[in-house]
């Protein structure tokens, strides 16, 4: 079954949400527009404007405001796509050249910049002050997150810990904060309010894990970029960080692989990714996916029964099978 499938209720608002996003990057400065464009009509999964929707059903749903947020979440997002590549020196994304790479680093890092600033004119309808701070602090965070992964880039001396706090920052915040300003919006009661953070931060937890697993499992077509490009620009991810603490041959080759620059090429990465699909570390790495996938079914006990939970559910379930 296809994602859009488990909340094709929600058909109409996300398709008003897909056109103000679309609409809001229009600006006199062609560059601008045609690089923010780029990205944004590349498509994506548009997964936290979902979350910030379903959230606000479990409270006073009104569009307007609904629409605000979920607008200002993508428009995070998709900023920190266009910044990433840039910090990853990513040439493809979904299959297509990345910004950076049909432009350059700087057009990249002011249409991030641009796309942030957008998120903040969006909340402009949002007379709440606590919403205004959810949305700086996630934005904060990620700011955060991009510095660590730039700090931890080839560093072989990694633990479980560092990786979490950054794959938090890195992904999962956003999707725990979608699903808080969906219900801030929607005056959701807090300790439903608190579910449904919860929920968001260990289905983005699970959602990043599954992912750093598919950089070495699916085919550089389902991926729309190199397979093992995270280990090629020098990401320590989860598979790579367990043969690290088991395998002592694999992580002193991959220091001295590391110790003469940060990235890898193809060629290099090639025997590491092989001892990676050979061990048991891809699957450790779904078992802790698996594992953050229950404490969010858990989360959603604390919710009333109704076609919101249920997409929640079927959602969380998509992420912890899904193979692309």
């Amino acid at each position: 079954m296809k994602l859009t499938k488990l909340y094709s209720f929600l058909n109409k608002d996300l398709d008003a949400v897909e056109n103000e996003v679309l609409h809001s990057v229009t600006t006199t400065e062609q560059v601008l527009e045609e690089a923010s464009n780029q990205l944004l009509e590349a498509g994506g999964k548009r997964i936290r404007p979902v979350f910030v929707l379903l959230s606000g059903k479990f409270g006073k749903y009104d569009f307007d405001k609904m629409k605000s947020c979920a607008k200002a979440l993508e428009l995070i997002h998709t900023g920190s796509l266009v910044h990433d590549d840039v910090i990853d020196d990513a040439k493809l994304r979904r299959g297509d050249l990345t910004v950076k790479e049909q432009y350059d680093n700087h057009i990249a890092m002011y249409t991030g910049d641009y796309m942030f600033a957008l998120a903040l004119e969006a909340m402009g309808n949002i007379d709440n002050m606590r919403a205004h701070q959810v949305l700086s602090k996630t934005m904060m965070e990620l700011c955060i997150g991009e510095i660590e992964q730039i700090k931890d880039k080839g560093r072989v001396d990694q633990n479980l810990r560092t990786y979490l706090r950054r794959i938090k920052r890195k992904t999962a915040i956003l999707i725990a904060e979608s699903c808080r300003l969906g219900a801030i919006a929607g005056e959701v009661p807090r300790k439903k309010e608190v579910a449904l953070y919860n929920y968001g931060y260990n289905v983005g937890m699970s959602y990043q894990i599954i992912d750093d697993v598919l950089d070495f499992t699916a085919s550089e077509e389902e991926l729309g970029k190199p397979a093992g490009s995270d280990l090629m620009q020098g990401n320590i991810t989860l598979p790579v960080l367990y043969a690290i603490e088991e395998d002592e041959t694999f992580r002193n080759n991959l220091y001295d692989a590391f110790s003469l620059s940060s990235t890898l090429t193809k060629e290099q990465a090639a025997p590491f990714i092989q001892t990676i699909k050979e061990g048991n570390y891809i699957e450790r790495s779904l078992h802790l996916s698996e594992r953050y996938l229950e404490r969010a079914f858990d989360s959603l006990q604390h919710l009333p029964t109704g076609r919101p939970k249920q997409a929640l559910k079927a959602i969380a379930k998509y992420i912890g099978k899904r193979n692309s």
